[in-house]
């Protein structure tokens, strides 16, 4: 006999799962033996291509186009979701934008706003939606925030994305707090420098790698496998007393950043 899978019967959405770390996440978790529900918002052709390597591996999945900005595409997602899979067990709050780049002098509201909208009520509108169809008779829960280190660590020209990161921080915890009683945990998965689109600079010229690499204690980027490990395991009935907590993964970026001051 195998090794029994992890989530095991589970449900998962994962936001934003169509590429990058949701995407990693998102196999990561059918290999575990969940069926995963994927969300895009734009790129359908990028949706169905990893539809289909799902469905060659005989994962179980679903894709539907989502903006999580928007709180009346979440609330009618979700219920196609439960009307398709019966349930949802965990939440993964990943899909997210860049920031401007942008002095606050020079931000325009609307700048602000989007990169609010998507960062921070985002994971609002679909944790409240999750919440509004879980069940009280299904005894387990998750929901997991992919945050940054930016939830703590402040840079100039990012104030939006920021105070995004930051706010999500704490909505997370608030959120801990309310769920605790009924075995619902809510946990951050902060990463520092990955090598998604994010960071297409990175990705696509190696010295700009190299010359941020010098500022990242274990000496390279991150890449998505990295994240997965710890994104299971607070999935996973492992983690059952793990909440309102922040995983860092960042190769020690975070701490590194006041040395040489």
């Amino acid at each position: 006999m195998g090794l029994e899978k992890k989530l095991e019967n589970k449900v998962a959405v994962i936001t934003g799962g169509d590429s990058g770390i949701g995407r990693s996440i998102a196999e990561a978790f059918a290999n575990e033996g969940a069926s995963v529900i994927i969300t895009y918002h734009r790129d359908e052709a990028k949706a169905n291509t990893f539809s289909k390597e799902l469905s060659e591996k005989n994962l179980k999945h679903g894709v539907y186009q989502l903006d999580v900005g928007d709180e009346n595409d979440v609330k009618l997602f979700f219920r196609s979701v439960i009307k398709t899979f019966g349930k949802v067990d965990i939440l993964v709050n990943n899909a997210g934008t860049i920031g401007s780049n942008s002095p606050v002098r020079e931000m325009a509201t609307e700048t602000f706003d989007r990169c609010l909208k998507t960062n921070l009520y985002g994971p609002f509108f679909c944790s409240r939606a999750y919440l509004n169809v879980w069940k009280d008779t299904q005894h387990y829960g998750r929901i997991i925030n992919i945050t940054s280190i930016h939830e703590d660590v402040a840079s100039p020209g990012s104030a939006d994305y920021n105070a995004s990161k930051g706010g999500l921080k704490n909505f997370s915890r608030s959120l801990a707090l309310e769920l605790a009683p009924i075995g619902i945990t809510v946990n951050n998965i902060a990463p520092g420098m990955i090598l998604t689109d994010m960071n297409k600079d990175a990705v696509n010229n190696e010295e700009v790698r190299k010359e941020q690499e010098k500022n990242i204690p274990a000496g390279r980027a991150g890449n998505v496998g990295d994240i997965n490990a710890a994104a299971v395991f607070l999935a996973s009935q492992e983690s059952s007393y793990v909440t309102g907590s922040t995983i860092f993964i960042d190769g020690g970026l975070r701490i590194n950043v006041g040395q040489g001051a």
